[in-house]
């Protein structure tokens, strides 16, 4: 999974400023709950996906040495905080609120939260269809405090994976969830999601739902912000970030 690249002149000391354990190797945190088709593990173990993918080219245009980390979703902001990565790259959306804890590079992707729900159910993506309905979000997630902003008419049920949401949702545990639109277009598309269907995206409110996903890094870490937005530049200029998307969907996510 590592980037094997020799860093930049001039970066190495730049990237320890940044306070980036080594020279040789900056830690990307992941998601260590799988979160397909953007990572996941396959079944030698290693983590595979669209966002892998995309870490791996964007480290190597910025010829950064980059080791995925997985770490605890719900900690990982304060891993990178205390220093145990040097910077998230999963699915982490660019808001205010983390904002006023991290710094985020460029966007490396956007795309709508909708409503996915059980095919005979007739939902739709809105407060007032929702009302009276017991919706899923993932902890510490935009649509956890999307859901608590605008459906406060629904029971909200709180998971720790998507998966877990998913699996009650297929079981008829919970009447609706909110997710990423192309992690759910994936859930649908598998037997374990054969039963729902994508009721809808919800109604834009970027305070909360961000201005796409970026790289988050903690604040000060200038260089190595720079080094991340120059791979991310790269690979949507010469064509590398559309090959990835290709490869996993059939439309662009930026």
């Amino acid at each position: 999974m590592n980037v094997k690249k020799l860093l930049v002149p001039g970066l190495a000391a730049a990237v320890l400023s940044a306070g980036v354990a080594s020279a040789e190797e900056v830690k990307i945190g992941i998601a260590a709950e799988p979160y397909p088709p953007f990572a996941s593990l396959d079944s030698s173990g290693n983590w595979v996906g669209w966002e892998i993918d995309v870490i791996n080219a964007v480290c190597a245009a910025a010829e950064l040495d980059c080791v995925i980390t997985p770490v605890a979703w719900d900690g990982i902001i304060p891993s990178l905080t205390g220093q145990q990565i040097d910077a998230i790259m999963a699915s982490m959306s660019i808001t205010e609120e983390r904002l006023k804890t991290i710094d985020f590079s460029d966007p490396y992707y956007n795309t709508p939260a909708v409503i996915v729900a059980d095919k005979s159910m007739d939902i739709e993506a809105t407060p007032e269809s929702l009302a009276g309905k017991v919706v899923g979000v993932q902890a510490s997630t935009i649509h956890q405090a999307y859901a608590q902003e605008y459906f406060k008419d629904s029971e909200l049920k709180v998971y720790q994976t998507q998966d877990e949401a998913n699996q009650d949702l297929f079981a008829g545990r919970i009447d609706a969830t909110q997710a990423d639109s192309i992690a759910m277009a994936d859930f649908v598309k598998s037997d374990a999601g054969a039963c729902c269907e994508i009721k809808g995206a919800v109604a834009d409110d970027p305070a909360i739902l961000g201005r796409g996903v970026g790289a988050g890094v903690r604040k000060g870490a200038d260089d190595l912000l720079a080094a991340l937005n120059k791979g991310i530049a790269a690979i949507l200029a010469d064509g590398t970030h559309e090959k990835i998307t290709s490869n996993y969907f059939s439309a662009s996510i930026y």
